[in-house]
């Protein structure tokens, strides 16, 4: 009996060393950490935005990943939203500055405005307690059938004035008082427009659902402006009922929809060949568009830059031609760095088969006289971005039209004042545009703009043959944001390799297999030996 009990003890040993040698140790690193913010800094250049350990800034990243962290694990409680009269948006043309507008809903009870769409500014600002402002009257325009409407907080039940001690009012440094009301002041890209007045909490009413039986009203909480004076372009037509921010500021109403769990981080815009196209926040596009990242500026995500390696004319790709550009949806056209603009349009030049000349009026530099049967036979632009990945631009030109139709073309490209170009709604057309803010990338499918609500019951998926021609919106409009933002946190993604957590588990279930036999032989000897 002893020399069972020898045997058995040893057995015990036996499986104690075996799974012993199947368990290993890990050092855990802070996400924060040294090694992290060398790795980071290494393979995408963010160090400049690295908090200091246990500063204020330092424990405001903590808080906000750790909410990131849960809306992924908690999920988004709508796939999509768009404003409550529709996802439809519309460019009016010349009258509102070629840019594209959409109809929103702000108060209680709910006031109609009608905004322009801007991805290169954060802030929704409205007309408001106006003492400077453009006409409202729809018989001004021309092309309305309803009056343009004035916010007041003092009608709406729901509405909250921001104090300078809010963390968002950035004109905090400058109030008198942290109870004063909080100002604020945008000026945009072009001369001398602006708008300014106060900073208002107020409700934007939106719709989920896929189609009109099924809908569900959301009324989210965002920080608007109180536009009392305007300049400039918003006093000659140019977004006279308000312009909404689509930017990464915290103070843009993507970052107040995905911060309260509504929807994911994201949205798209669709510009359709006949002026018209559809807004959807939360989307992210198709597994199968194209994408390209969206690069820093001095280690800040601000604004949705891409990086363009190259431009191909035709079939030509041309050298030197690569430079970094702005996404913005408040530009008709397109900008290009003057290096990159030369030979782009030296190369178009050569290419084009058509006769120069100089249309009275017009901004751009290359135009040609030709019909509309010559059009069909322009060059294609391509932009090449990294992983080659290509946009493809269906129509770069703008077609001038005489007294006869059609008596020529334009290439509607732009030389840029500085060294970061801009690409406008001429080069989205025909496109779902996805700003993928939680990914930090951009993305691109072919699209007519079909939305979730129509008879064709197509949630923006256009099948691959259906590709409609792709004429552009027009003229020059561009806005940017002003003051400084944060960077927005980045959801936790699955990663590729499993986790320490994961492979423990199956070292474990390693060692229960490989031990078997010798629990069975300790099962046997166990009774025998006591």
């Amino acid at each position: 009996m002893a020399a069972r009990f020898l045997v058995a003890m040893s057995v015990v040993v036996l499986l104690i060393e075996s799974c012993m040698a199947a368990m290993f140790s890990a050092r855990l690193i802070h996400r924060f950490s040294d090694e992290v913010k060398a790795f980071r800094a290494a393979r995408s250049g963010l160090s400049g935005s690295w908090p200091e350990w246990r500063t204020m800034e330092y424990y405001k990243m903590l808080v906000r990943s750790d909410w990131e962290r849960q809306k992924v694990m908690l999920g988004s409680k709508y796939q999509f939203l768009f404003p409550s009269e529709g996802s439809k948006t519309m460019s009016f043309g010349n009258d509102y500055g070629w840019l594209h507008y959409t109809w929103i809903d702000i108060g209680t009870p709910n006031i109609s405005f009608l905004v322009a769409l801007d991805a290169g500014s954060d802030l929704l600002w409205i007309p408001c307690d106006c003492i400077q402002c453009a006409p409202l009257s729809a018989s001004y325009y021309g092309s309305l059938d309803r009056d343009l409407n004035q916010y007041s907080p003092s009608g709406s039940s729901t509405s909250k004035h921001l104090s300078c001690s809010h963390q968002l009012c950035e004109s905090s440094p400058n109030c008198d008082s942290p109870k004063q009301l909080c100002p604020y002041t945008i000026n945009y890209y072009s001369e001398n427009t602006s708008s300014s007045g106060l900073l208002i909490e107020d409700i934007l009413h939106l719709t989920s659902g896929i189609d009109d039986a099924s809908n569900s009203s959301v009324r989210a909480p965002v920080i608007i402006g109180c536009g009392m004076r305007q300049t400039g372009g918003y006093l000659d037509g140019v977004a006279p009922d308000g312009l909404m921010g689509l930017g990464l500021g915290e103070i843009s109403v993507p970052s107040f929809l995905s911060k309260a769990g509504l929807v994911k981080n994201s949205f798209s815009l669709c510009f359709n060949d006949d002026d018209s196209g559809r807004i959807f926040f939360g989307d992210q596009g198709l597994a199968t568009q194209q994408t390209t990242l969206f690069l820093p500026s001095d280690g800040k995500y601000e604004t949705y830059i891409v990086g363009v390696e190259a431009c191909c004319i035709g079939s030509s790709c041309i050298k030197q031609t690569s430079f970094r550009a702005l996404v913005d949806s408040g530009a008709s056209f397109t900008f290009l760095p003057d290096e990159s603009y030369r030979n782009v349009v030296d190369e178009f030049d050569k290419q084009v088969n058509a006769t120069r000349f100089s249309f009275e009026g017009y901004p751009w530099e290359y135009c040609y006289k030709s019909s509309s049967k010559e059009l069909l036979k322009n060059p294609s632009v391509i932009l090449k971005f990294a992983l080659n990945n290509s946009f493809v631009v269906h129509n770069p030109v703008f077609v001038v039209h005489g007294y006869q139709g059609v008596v020529g073309f334009c290439l509607a490209i732009q030389p840029a004042d500085g060294d970061i170009g801009i690409l406008g709604q001429n080069f989205m057309t025909g496109y779902r545009m996805v700003f993928d803010r939680e990914n930090l990338k951009l993305g691109w499918s072919r699209s007519n703009c079909q939305d979730l609500t129509d008879g064709e019951r197509m949630p923006l998926t256009p099948s691959p043959n259906d590709r409609p021609p792709n004429p552009l919106p027009a003229n020059e409009q561009q806005n940017t944001h002003s003051g400084h933002t944060i960077t927005p946190a980045v959801a936790g993604r699955a990663p590729s390799n499993p986790s320490a957590a994961s492979t423990q588990l199956i070292l474990s279930q390693f060692c229960l297999v490989k031990s078997l036999p010798l629990m069975l032989l300790l099962l046997h000897l166990l009774p025998s030996a006591f």
